[in-house]
């Protein structure tokens, strides 16, 4: 028998099917939804189990119905086989047209990422996302000011409140080192995956992790600072007109944190 040919990336499903213009159609045009992003090696992911919750969270608060993981796992799996990767950046996205009386679940992948690991700056910027633990597709105000920063010479957003509360990146997760702890900005913010497991492991490695307010005004008072998302994490270098200072072993310890924590089959 002849193995059939794995379909060209990018590649997408929709509840196991090759996605249709229909329903390319759907999705482009309905845009209330929610999704997590993850990165497979081998057939697995780190925090898998933190993923899935995610998806099924947000499914039951934005139409009240459960997404239960092990259909959504062999979904994923359904859509790695056909696209013939074992690494790839899979997107999982939850999404109910007007009408329907279940989720569609649109299943992406694409070749492996892996952020850029030199240091960034960030242009700081008065947004606040609507709901921001969850995390959805379409956000305008992300986008628009991830652009502007760069328009005026820097790698992204950062997020802050009218009080100047730091809140998160555009894409992105914040972290800052005062030299003995993590801290991590407690605001309104989605919880990254590489976030919750860095929460999780740093401790055991000796490393203290905190939340608790962070203030543009206060900068000052931190050595270093980091950001995460899926596809890794990278120094900050400067925050508006606050220089930091790219601590390597700093990042070195997290990402031995990091990798630490197994990769869970899909």
């Amino acid at each position: 028998m002849t193995t059939p040919a794995a379909a060209p990336l990018p590649y997408a499903e929709f509840d196991g099917h090759p996605a249709t213009e229909d329903d390319l159609r759907t999705a482009a045009f309905f845009g209330y939804g929610h999704f997590t992003a993850m990165q497979v090696r081998d057939g697995r992911v780190r925090g898998l189990r933190l993923h899935l919750e995610r998806l099924d969270s947000a499914n039951r608060e934005l139409f009240e119905l459960p997404l239960e993981g092990d259909p959504v796992r062999e979904l994923i799996r359904h859509a790695l086989r056909s696209a013939g990767a074992s690494d790839a950046s899979v997107r999982v996205q939850g999404l109910r047209p007007p009408g329907a009386a279940a989720t569609t679940v649109m299943v992406t992948v694409r070749g492996p990422a892996r952020m850029d690991p030199r240091p960034v700056g960030l242009k700081s910027v008065p947004y606040a996302r609507t709901a921001p633990h969850l995390k959805r597709p379409g956000e305008f105000g992300q986008t628009y000011y991830g652009e502007l920063a760069r328009r005026g010479g820097f790698d992204d957003a950062l997020l802050t409140l009218p009080d100047g509360a730091v809140t998160e990146g555009a894409i992105t997760n914040i972290g800052f080192w005062e030299g003995t702890s993590v801290i991590w900005p407690q605001a309104p913010a989605l919880l990254g995956i590489t976030m919750a497991l860095l929460e999780q492991e740093l401790p055991g490695a000796g490393v203290p992790s905190l939340r608790r307010p962070v203030n543009l005004n206060g900068l000052g008072a931190y050595r270093s600072a980091f950001v995460t998302n899926s596809q890794g994490m990278a120094p900050v270098a400067r925050i508006d007109g606050t220089e930091f200072t790219v601590d390597e072993e700093l990042m070195k310890r997290l990402a031995a944190a990091y990798e630490a924590v197994p990769r869970d089959i899909l």
